[in-house]
């Protein structure tokens, strides 16, 4: 019989890893698993570590690529799998509690959902950066399926190795896909594109490890103006060509998502900021406007300020004048 959940686990030079990792995953027993562990282009003692815990535990199912990247030994793995759920795990990062259970049990009473994630904990040998603590911060504070569609554009809101989700979801949008940018936060926006509702445990769910050389700081698919493309990729296609889009921000954030939408076929008609030496100027052909021109309906508006704490202070100004997130306005950073 088919174990509900099968968890992929690509991994590459992971021997001092791989086993915590496989260990914290096969210590679930109050759901039906199995694990799809792909040795990616190994050239340590990680693959040989796998072998001696799948010799004692059936559960674990071996593959090799040979080196083919994430998103195609992503691929190879949910081929080989056989559950209804596909669960995310890497091979230096640690399950913690029952998180594949209450995901299954998350997604089997809601059939609306089609992921769920979990809160995470950062964690390394050294120091971590603060911008990363904010981040993590920030995903922790992403519960409801509310909560991931409204900052779907801000950042990517969910860690990858901490979902669990329906197979038919990820086949629907085309399964995982090779891009020029991150491929989960391109996964996150193609399910939002087609309507799956995300939602995220609110317990801890996985200890996220960070080290030199991951691929999060490493691959240049990871780099922000790659984030950038992707947002206005996806973001040009929500917006369509039923309202003119203006973006509120007219500093380097908002005029470099305002580039980024144009070269996807959306040209902002006009900037909104509240700086009194850019009001009345003109940025990318555009006027740029103080807020109170802003009247709703006129426009779709996508708000790009990168000051920290400037999108709360927006959101609540308009909301204080009956715009609606969503489907008057969108936040992009």
């Amino acid at each position: 019989m088919a174990p509900l959940v099968s968890v992929l686990l690509p991994y590459r030079q992971a021997e001092a890893t791989i086993e915590e990792a496989l260990e914290s995953v096969l210590a679930e027993r109050a759901v039906d698993l199995e694990v799809v562990a792909v040795d990616d282009g190994s050239t340590d003692g990680g693959p040989a570590r796998v072998a001696r815990v799948a010799q004692r535990d059936r559960r674990v199912l071996q593959i090799a690529t040979g080196g083919v990247g994430i998103a195609r030994a992503l691929s190879r793995a949910a081929e080989a799998a056989r559950g209804e759920l596909l669960a995310r795990m890497d091979g230096d990062d640690i399950s913690v509690g029952e998180r594949l259970a209450r995901q299954a049990e998350t997604l089997l009473r809601d059939p609306r959902l089609g992921v769920v994630g979990a809160r995470v904990e950062a964690f390394a040998a050294g120091p971590i950066g603060e911008g990363m603590l904010r981040y993590v911060d920030w995903l922790n504070s992403i519960v409801t399926p509310e909560d991931h569609a409204r900052e779907m554009f801000v950042e990517s809101p969910l860690c990858h190795p901490s979902v669990t989700l329906r197979r038919s979801a990820l086949e629907q949008v085309g399964g995982f896909r090779e891009v020029p940018w991150a491929e989960d936060y391109d996964l996150w926006l193609r399910l939002d594109a087609a309507g799956a509702r995300m939602a995220k445990l609110p317990e801890l769910g996985l200890r996220w490890r960070h080290r030199e050389g991951r691929a999060t700081f490493a691959d240049p698919r990871y780099a922000i103006a790659r984030f950038l493309e992707a947002k206005a990729h996806y973001l040009a296609r929500k917006l369509g060509p039923a309202r003119p889009v203006a973006v509120w921000g007219a500093g380097k954030t908002g005029r470099r998502l305002a580039r980024a939408l144009a070269r996807n076929g959306v040209t902002p008609a006009r900037f909104v900021d509240i700086d009194p030496r850019k009001i009345g100027r003109i940025a990318q052909g555009a006027p740029i406007v103080d807020p109170s021109r802003l009247e709703r309906g006129a426009e779709t508006l996508v708000v790009a300020v990168g000051a920290r704490g400037a999108r709360a202070l927006i959101r609540g100004h308009l909301a204080a004048r009956g715009f609606v997130e969503g489907s008057d306005y969108v936040c992009a950073s």
